[in-house]
């Protein structure tokens, strides 16, 4: 008994001489680290010895390496685990550490509806798991973006700015979420576009969505419409001929309505029409080379430039009776017309390709017949069929 009190005094007037700290087993100090290996990382604690952090007791990441976290002359938190481990050691822990400190920003951050960063761990079952300062936290699939995400393993190794949806402490669990950032983002992202947008300028977006009557394209957080009539000068049977869903695309604003949440959007440079000027380019009685885009019970469309077709009517296309357009033409033939009339204001222009045929050969009837010109030459493949 005299020899445990001899013990006891003695090491009190140790520690009082070389001004150590007492220690207690759950209180948190402050230490300098002095050696770092694979397994332990060595403390200065001011205490008569050493402070011992193995790597289980480092972070909730178990693959994680001592030296990814620490250097020697860092200055830490740890929490005494044990002031005596019965070999004179004392046992620290720098995520017990960590967590009552994280787990006070964690709540802080909940309540102030704060973002926190997380780096991704790994995709597990219904989601990925990720780590905050060291504690692990999850993020369900529904919550990894606002857009439809097929490949969460892309995510591993990412930090992203989160959200925190649902916090416990007593069961261990945070969840977070990117999608509510995302659509906070959004949501800002459409007050300042609703209010810069101006009708007729130009903007750059993304093709979000494809539909049989034109194409959805976001613009910086809001969505508009490029009607299937807005996407060329010339005929478009569908969207996909011009777009496809994640082109980068440049649109014009035609008009928008904000209480509806509606924009119109053009994909055609709406400045350069090319029937503003139709009739100084054409004039009747013209004749002119063009292809043939579309077949319809009554004739055949036939595209004279970009953006300007005129229809060949079922009795214009031959001499001879033809029960339909294909039976002498074919989708993408080049064939020469002649422009019997143009209606400016409605875009339409009526045109012949008999009377274009009829009209060369008096031409050619007066030319030298040495020149070496015929209607073959002229009419291609289309003048077997009209002769």
């Amino acid at each position: 008994m005299e020899k445990e009190q001899f013990e006891d005094i003695s090491m009190d007037k140790v520690m009082k001489n070389y001004d150590f700290n007492k220690i207690y087993t759950g209180e948190i100090i402050k230490g300098k680290v002095i050696k770092v290996t694979d397994e332990e990382v060595f403390v200065n604690i001011n205490y008569f010895a050493d402070g011992i952090i193995s790597k289980s007791e480092l972070s909730e990441d178990s693959d994680i390496k001592p030296s990814d976290i620490i250097s020697v002359d860092d200055i830490i938190d740890v929490m005494v685990l044990s002031a005596d481990d019965g070999e004179g050691n004392v046992l620290l822990s720098k995520k017990q550490a960590d967590a009552v400190k994280v787990w006070e920003d964690l709540y802080n951050a909940e309540k102030n509806s704060e973002l926190i960063s997380v780096i991704i761990k790994e995709e597990v079952k219904g989601g990925v798991v990720g780590y905050y300062n060291g504690i692990r936290v999850f993020m369900p699939a529904s919550q990894t973006s606002l857009l439809y995400r097929d490949n969460l393993n892309a995510m591993v190794g990412q930090k992203f700015d989160v959200k925190i949806i649902e916090l416990d402490k007593n069961k261990n669990k945070i969840v977070v979420s990117k999608r509510a950032v995302e659509k906070e983002e959004r949501e800002k992202a459409k007050e300042v576009l609703w209010k810069s947008l101006r009708k007729g300028e130009k903007r750059k977006g993304k093709v979000v969505r494809i539909v049989k009557f034109g194409a959805f394209v976001d613009i910086g957080g809001v969505e508009g419409l490029i009607h299937i009539s807005d996407l060329s000068w010339k005929r478009v049977s569908e969207p996909s001929e011009i777009v496809s869903v994640g082109d980068d695309v440049e649109v014009f604003v035609q008009d928008f309505d904000e209480k509806k949440g509606r924009i119109s959007l053009a994909l055609k440079d709406v400045s350069k029409n090319p029937w503003d000027d139709i009739h100084i380019k054409y004039n009747n009685n013209t004749i002119v080379e063009g292809r043939v885009t579309k077949f319809m019970n009554f004739g055949a469309f036939v595209e004279i430039e970009p953006g300007v077709e005129g229809l060949v009517h079922l009795a214009e296309i031959s001499q001879e009776n033809i029960a339909k357009p294909s039976d002498v033409l074919s989708i993408e033939q080049m064939v020469r017309v002649k422009i019997l009339d143009i209606d400016e204001k409605n875009h339409k222009i009526s045109l012949s390709i008999k009377d274009a045929v009829e009209t060369s050969k008096e031409y050619l009837k007066y030319n030298d017949e040495d020149n070496g010109t015929n209607l073959a030459d002229l009419f291609g493949d289309i003048f077997k069929d009209l002769k």
